[in-house]
């Protein structure tokens, strides 16, 4: 049943483009992939976290090595900002294992793995077409590459989607998303958080937002970084880059405002939240993966997740199809409503956690549960999980 013989080009060479080749050359076919990047990838990218049974399955697939390294933890610590001081008042405790990930190491692994294809480096992709026959075609500075089947992997800007779904844009949130990573040996006055982080990752709310912090491995193997987002609105006029650290001295524990405070100045970054998804991912001869696909507020923590599952799935259609309409079919179907599914759930969680924060001083465990199961709508996220009772 397997489809034989295909050549596939995909667009992008991050991680979705990385997994995709990856799945692609597992399910035999033959695969170049074209980056626009001069340089490596992986110094790109801050913390990502990802379901442990993905991870595992990755591992035992191919994907990733055994070696690459994570940082898994059990639980989600829910904390505020104590009434009338800058001391932390601990909410909730929930079921929440995660396996903690460096955005650039991730990369790294998976870009070993794209040895039997072709990585061509330096030669943005000016377009993709649809030949007389059906099949697709790359245009790059270089050149013209007919294709099987063409892979748009390339991002929020996808020249792919462009050509597939012509009118989808990105919805803007009307909020923004900082991030830092700071190394933990400069924390070490920190003891509190740094006692926390060893064996959990914590959600930290405040008026108007929220913030996440969490252990990664760092650069050097056996090394470790907290990584945080914060999600909140900057006043008009305000200098979002400078704003963060204002916030967090305004609204978080001490202690956790200078985790945000002393952020390494090369590792910070904020962007505006915003989500899209494509009405539909596969059209032969195109496919989309990863945020070509549609991008999810980061609530969900499912960027990088779900580009993951994009390249299982791609093989596994690829393999249990005759023909490259039934794979794409297939893949459109499971993917498309997948994709879906996450955009929602992310503008719910965004609503309950930014643009509607609950009284996070006024809750505890028994109002956390509720509060988890009225956002997640009935709907389910491995973020979230049962709340430890006292």
């Amino acid at each position: 049943m397997t489809v034989t013989g295909l050549r596939i080009g995909v667009v992008g060479g991050s991680i979705a483009g990385c997994a995709m080749a990856i799945a692609a050359v597992r399910a035999g076919a033959e695969v170049t992939v074209h980056e626009r990047s001069e340089g490596a990838l992986q110094e790109r990218g801050f913390g990502i976290a990802m379901p442990p049974p993905l991870h595992h399955e990755l591992v035992a697939n191919g994907y990733l090595g055994a070696d690459m390294e994570t940082v898994p933890v059990e639980s989600r610590v829910w904390l505020t900002r104590a009434p009338g001081g800058r001391s932390t008042r601990e909410l909730a405790r929930q079921t929440a294992p995660v396996a903690a990930c460096n955005w650039g190491l991730l990369w790294r692994a998976l870009h070993e793995r794209v040895r039997a294809g072709v990585y061509r480096r330096g030669l943005p992709v000016e377009s993709v077409a649809r030949t007389a026959s059906g099949r697709g075609l790359i245009r790059t500075g270089d050149g013209e590459r007919e294709y099987d089947i063409v892979v748009g992997a390339d991002g929020f800007r996808s020249v792919t989607r462009e050509r597939m779904a012509p009118d989808v844009r990105p919805v803007p949130a009307g909020y923004l998303a900082w991030r830092g990573t700071v190394p933990l040996d400069v924390l070490g006055d920190l003891t509190g958080p740094l006692g926390l982080l060893r064996d959990a990752w914590v959600t930290l709310g405040f008026p108007g937002g929220h913030a996440v912090f969490y252990a990664i491995p760092g650069p050097v193997p056996g090394s470790r970084l907290l990584a945080h987002v914060v999600y909140g609105t900057a006043p008009q006029g305000a200098d979002p880059e400078a704003y963060v650290g204002e916030l967090a001295v305004e609204h978080f524990p001490a202690e956790w405002a200078e985790v945000v405070v002393r952020a390494t100045p090369g590792a910070r970054a904020h962007h505006p939240v915003a989500d899209l998804v494509a009405p539909r991912v596969a059209e032969p001869p195109f496919l989309l993966a990863g945020d070509a696909a549609g991008v999810t507020r980061p609530h969900t923590a499912s960027g990088a997740v779900k580009a993951l599952q994009d390249a299982l799935c791609l093989e596994r259609a690829l393999r249990d199809t005759s023909s490259v309409a039934d794979a794409l079919g297939r893949y459109a179907d499971e993917r498309t409503a997948e994709g879906t599914r996450l955009v929602e759930l992310g503008r719910r969680l965004g609503r309950d956690l930014v643009e509607h924060t609950p009284d996070w001083a006024a809750m505890g465990p028994a109002e956390v549960e509720a509060w988890s199961r009225a956002a997640l709508g009935g709907d389910r996220s491995y973020l979230y999980g049962s709340v430890h009772r006292p």
